[in-house]
């Protein structure tokens, strides 16, 4: 194992952001506040290896929490973007680079017949539940606990002790009354899904859900649940909404709704479809899409909404990720690395859960089968901190959370993946010692 990190630097600089920035970070789990230590704060990354501020340099499967699936600094993607800014960074007016990722996108996922661009997964989530509700004019919305769909209101709610509740406020900042409106279901439950619409009958608007939970670990669905909400949603005539902000173009070229078969009414991208740069996106059906301003009457709007930085860059990462044999390559390298942790853990007599769907994958520290959010409570997370940190020691990163997906890019190469493997290896030697 290699000696213990040289962080001097990162934690030089966390001490000074901390004066600035709440918590030292922009987003929570950056912190490392899950595993203890210090965050790494990075000054570069190329292809499938990451670089900290002390010169450290890891190979990376957290991938900007997953929209760097071709890699860091893709050629193609950084020359799109310097290409894009030497017309000008932002116009709030029209331009020819949206319409031409809308249709590209539009092509791809099966779900899109029209699109509207936003800045964030969160911009998305939060504009596909108004749509939800101005289409069907109810007001109450099906989520599952454990699936994370940004951080607007009606989204921060908790589930309760039972299978069903009415949501309750597990951020300070949350009115109840927005809470109110939510109702909490537990994934893979179709049984909790049809108490809710029985108990609220032609009152809710819409189900979103993530097809592949990603935020509590990735979390596949069951056999037969995505058709199964499907068939509810078109029974009762709500609105049934994909939360593809991690899936979309990830899991397939067109996301989890190509994978699996099952057509939502609308779906929420961000990550992979801006190519590294802030983008969200929403589209579904165009009638649908269609009752969006200034089409029709529910507002959305946003400055920065289409960038052409940001349009450049998503065009060129779903260019890339168009060529024929790109995904049969992501799932190779995927199963290579899947395959190699399970034989590790095998030595070990390990019976850690793992999961993958496409190049999205976890690790439980728990023997117990990853099927919804109570994951959570039967993992050995003292175990995973140290398994964290152990690979952090030998070149490896991956999320600082037991809780959160990691991510296979193109830009890993087999020796990539069998540097992993050996890293675990060792790391888990040392931890049985």
């Amino acid at each position: 194992m290699m000696s213990e990190l040289n962080l001097e630097k990162s934690k030089a600089m966390f001490d000074e952001a901390q004066n600035y920035l709440p918590g030292g970070v922009n987003s929570p789990v950056r912190a490392f506040r899950a595993v203890g230590g210090t965050p790494l704060f990075i000054k570069g990354a190329k292809g499938s290896r990451i670089r900290d501020v002390d010169g450290n340099e890891y190979i990376d499967y957290v991938g900007s929490w997953g929209p760097m699936i071709l890699g860091h600094a893709h050629d193609s993607v950084v020359n799109a973007v310097k290409d894009a800014a030497a017309y000008g960074t932002s116009f709030g007016a029209p331009t020819e680079a949206e319409t031409e990722l809308a249709k590209l996108v539009c092509t791809m996922h099966p779900a899109c017949e029209m699109i509207r661009f936003v800045n964030s997964g969160t911009e998305a989530t939060l504009s596909a539940i108004r749509l939800a509700r101005g289409a069907t004019g109810r007001d109450k919305i099906i989520k599952f606990a454990g699936c994370y769909h940004g951080h607007a209101d009606s989204f921060l709610i908790s589930a309760g002790s039972g299978a069903l509740t009415l949501g309750v406020p597990s951020s300070p900042g949350v009115p109840t009354g927005t809470a109110s409106d939510t109702i909490i279901c537990t994934f893979n439950s179709m049984e909790s899904v049809e108490s809710a619409f029985e108990k609220y009958p032609g009152e809710i608007a819409g189900v979103i859900v993530e097809p592949v939970m990603g935020n509590c670990g990735c979390i596949p669905p069951l056999d037969g649940f995505l058709e199964e909400l499907r068939d509810i949603c078109t029974r009762e005539k709500s609105i049934l909404i994909f939360d593809e902000v991690m899936t979309g173009f990830r899991v397939a070229g067109g996301g989890a709704s190509e994978l699996y078969g099952v057509t939502p009414d609308i779906v929420t991208l961000g990550k992979v479809v801006g190519g590294g740069l802030p983008v969200g996106a929403y589209g579904g059906r165009a009638e649908l899409m269609k009752q969006i301003a200034p089409a029709g009457p529910i507002y959305q709007a946003g400055t920065l909404s289409g960038n052409p930085l940001a349009m450049a860059a998503g065009f060129a990462t779903l260019k890339e990720l168009s060529k024929p044999g790109t995904y049969e390559e992501l799932e190779r390298k995927s199963a290579r690395l899947s395959d190699g942790i399970k034989n590790v853990l095998d030595e070990f007599d390990l019976k850690f859960t793992q999961t993958r769907v496409g190049s999205m994958f976890s690790l439980f520290c728990t023997e117990t089968y990853a099927q919804d959010d109570t994951i959570s409570q039967v993992c050995d997370t003292t175990f995973f901190n140290r398994y964290f940190h152990g690979l952090l020691e030998n070149g490896i990163y991956i999320a600082p959370s037991q809780f959160e997906a990691g991510f296979m890019s193109l830009a890993h190469t087999d020796d990539d993946i069998d540097t992993t493997i050996t890293a675990i290896r060792t790391v888990l030697k040392s931890i049985a010692i």
